[in-house]
C-alpha cells in the first residue's frame, strides 16, 4: 500500500507528525491519518474500517498527496475569500431568529432555514446553503421549540414596571419581623397531562387515562426567603380556598407583624368574602397583586411546573386519592430539601 503514497524523507515525516499533533481541523486531521496509515503498511480496507471513510476518499486523498504533497491535505478553500459565517452574520442570524417572519415581511408566521437564507441574504448581501444555515444555527445554539402562549398585559409599560418595582423594593427590604409569600393555586387532574418523554424507535408511548376526569385544587404559598411551601386543599377553586390559603398563612407566621401575599389577579383573590377577612382575622395579611398576566413574576409558578414535571404528567395513578397522596409526598420531600439548603447555609 505504500506504494500509492509518494515517499518522503524521514525528517519530513516527522515534521508533519508535529503538524498533525497541533491541527485541531477533524478533517486534516483525518487526511493526515490515511496517508500515514498507508506509509504503515495497511491496506485500504482496513483504513476504512479505522477511520470510518469511504474507500475512494482513501484513493483520491493518497493521488493528491503524489501530486501536491503535504499542501494537498489542507482545506484548499482556505483562501477562498472572507468567511461568510463572520461574528457579524452570526449576531444578525441571532437577531433574526428571535423575530417572527411576519415582522420582516414574510407571509409566513414560523421561521424555515430557506426562509432565514433569504432574510440574511437581503439584510447583509450574503447568501449560503440551506446546509451551511443549519451550522449557523447550530454555532448560535438556536434551537427548534414551542412558543409560549401568553397574553399581553393591559397596563402602561410604565404602570407595570412600576409596580413591579414596588414589589422588588418591598422584597429587598423586608425587616426581619415580616414575612412574604408568592401565592398561586394550581389544578390537579385525574386524567394525566400530556408531556414529552423519551421513546423508541417506531414506538409512541400510551398516557391511559381513567375516563372521567377528577379534579382537585390546591393553593399554595412559598416563602420569599426558604423557598418552603404551604399548602391548602380543596375540591373546587373557590374564595373558600383563597380563604383557608389565608387563615393557614396566620397560623404559619403567627409571629410576624405583617404577612404580605404576592398574587395575581385571579377573581377569588378580591371577592366580598376576602374583603371581610382581611378586615377581621386576618388584619396582618397585606396583599400584592402583580400586573394582570404576568406569570413569570410569581415564583410559584415554577414550583407548580415541577410539581407536574414529577409528579401529574403522563402519571399512571388509577384514582384520586392515589394521585393526591403523590401530590403531597412530592411538596413534602421538595420541603424538606429546602429545608436542608437553609441549615447548609446558615452553617456556612
Amino acid at each position: 500500500m505504500t506504494s500509492i503514497v509518494s515517499q518522503v524523507p524521514w525528517t519530513v515525516k516527522q515534521k508533519m507528525k508535529k503538524r498533525f499533533q497541533k491541527c485541531r481541523v477533524a478533517a486534516v486531521r483525518i487526511r493526515y491519518l490515511v496517508v500515514f496509515n498507508l506509509w504503515n503498511g495497511r491496506r485500504v480496507r482496513e483504513i476504512e474500517a479505522i477511520l470510518n471513510i469511504h474507500n475512494t476518499t482513501i484513493y483520491r486523498i493518497a493521488g493528491r498527496f503524489r501530486d501536491l504533497g503535504e499542501a494537498s491535505l489542507w482545506d484548499g478553500r482556505e483562501d477562498n475569500g472572507t468567511e461568510k459565517l463572520s461574528e457579524h452574520y452570526l449576531a444578525t442570524l441571532d437577531r433574526v431568529v428571535r423575530s417572527c417572519p411576519l415582522d420582516h415581511g414574510w407571509p409566513r408566521p414560523t421561521w424555515t432555514r430557506e426562509l432565514l437564507v433569504e432574510t440574511l441574504a437581503k439584510k447583509l448581501g450574503v447568501r449560503i446553503h440551506a446546509a451551511t444555515m443549519s451550522r449557523a444555527l447550530a454555532l448560535i445554539k438556536a434551537r427548534r421549540g414551542r412558543p409560549k402562549p401568553t397574553v399581553r398585559c393591559p397596563l402602561h409599560p410604565a404602570v407595570k414596571t412600576r409596580r413591579l418595582n414596588q414589589i422588588r423594593t418591598l422584597l429587598a427590604k423586608l425587616p426581619r419581623r415580616e414575612a412574604a409569600v408568592y401565592e398561586d393555586e394550581v389544578d390537579v387532574h385525574l386524567n394525566p397531562k400530556i408531556g414529552l418523554d423519551w421513546m423508541g424507535l417506531a414506538q409512541q408511548k400510551e398516557a391511559m387515562t381513567p375516563g372521567k376526569n377528577e379534579k382537585r385544587y390546591l393553593a399554595g404559598a412559598m416563602d420569599v426567603r426558604t423557598g418552603e411551601i404551604h399548602w391548602v386543599e380543596a375540591e373546587r377553586k373557590d374564595s373558600w380556598l383563597f380563604l383557608a390559603m389565608l387563615k393557614k398563612l396566620t397560623e404559619v407566621y403567627a409571629e410576624a407583624r405583617v404577612i404580605h401575599v404576592i398574587l395575581d389577579n385571579y377573581g377569588i383573590h378580591s371577592s366580598n368574602i376576602i374583603g371581610i377577612a382581611l378586615s377581621h382575622f386576618a388584619k396582618r395579611v397585606r396583599l400584592h397583586f402583580l400586573p394582570p398576566y404576568c406569570p413569570d413574576h410569581n415564583r410559584i409558578e415554577r414550583a407548580w411546573q415541577d410539581l407536574h414535571a414529577n409528579v401529574t404528567r403522563n402519571h399512571r395513578c388509577s384514582g384520586m386519592p392515589e394521585l393526591m397522596t403523590n401530590v403531597r409526598r412530592y411538596l413534602r420531600k421538595r420541603n424538606n430539601m429546602k429545608r436542608s439548603w437553609a441549615a447548609i447555609n446558615s452553617a456556612a
